[in-house]
């Protein structure tokens, strides 16, 4: 099993989820997050006059999935095809992390493995 974790722009999450449905990925979660990578901050206008000020954190989406081995290159293609910038891609696009989980366990019935997912 898999933990497939992306950071992306907020604005691409109408695009991203349906294409993880149409992956075969119909288990994740998103939370709204700040932070700041190599795109560094952004120039955002302050006040009157036409003050400007670099607000160093960003907003981004983190979604996250576990999915079998089996699943990932077609998550991984399901989110780059949807959450790349229309114009071919662009910085601050996002990221996408990969990381082996070792176990599942189901709550409700202590079943654990690739059958409680």
């Amino acid at each position: 099993m898999l933990k497939v974790e992306a950071i992306i722009r907020p604005e691409r999450i109408a695009q991203v989820t349906p294409a993880l449905d149409a992956a075969g990925c119909t288990g994740y979660h998103y939370t709204n997050i700040t932070g700041q990578g190599r795109q560094g901050g952004v120039e955002v206008f302050v006040g009157r006059g036409g003050q400007t000020a670099v607000r160093a954190a960003v907003p981004k989406t983190l979604i996250t999935t576990v999915i079998p081995d089996e699943l990932l290159e077609k998550v991984i293609d399901a989110i780059l095809e949807a959450a790349r910038s229309p114009d071919g891609g662009n910085l601050g696009d996002g990221k996408i992390f990969v990381s082996h989980v070792s176990d599942v366990v189901r709550v409700s019935s202590g079943e654990r493995g690739a059958i409680a997912m």
